[in-house]
């Protein structure tokens, strides 16, 4: 039986959860999180505070 060497498709300098600039991977993955994190944030403050998201900030 053979052993082989199975090593990972990131390079060991970019990690997935770093924090890089410009158009990469890591970058669209932040950018969804902090979309997603952005998008409770809104439904949250409908739900509890009955008004929307522009009208609660004094927007509209």
């Amino acid at each position: 039986m053979t052993q082989t060497n199975i090593t990972s498709p990131i390079n060991e300098n970019h990690k997935r959860n770093s924090w890089l600039w410009g158009f990469t991977p890591q970058t669209e993955l932040w950018n969804g999180r902090l979309a997603m994190i952005g998008f409770i944030s809104a439904v949250l403050i409908e739900m509890f505070s009955g008004q929307g998201f522009l009208h609660f900030w004094s927007i509209l």
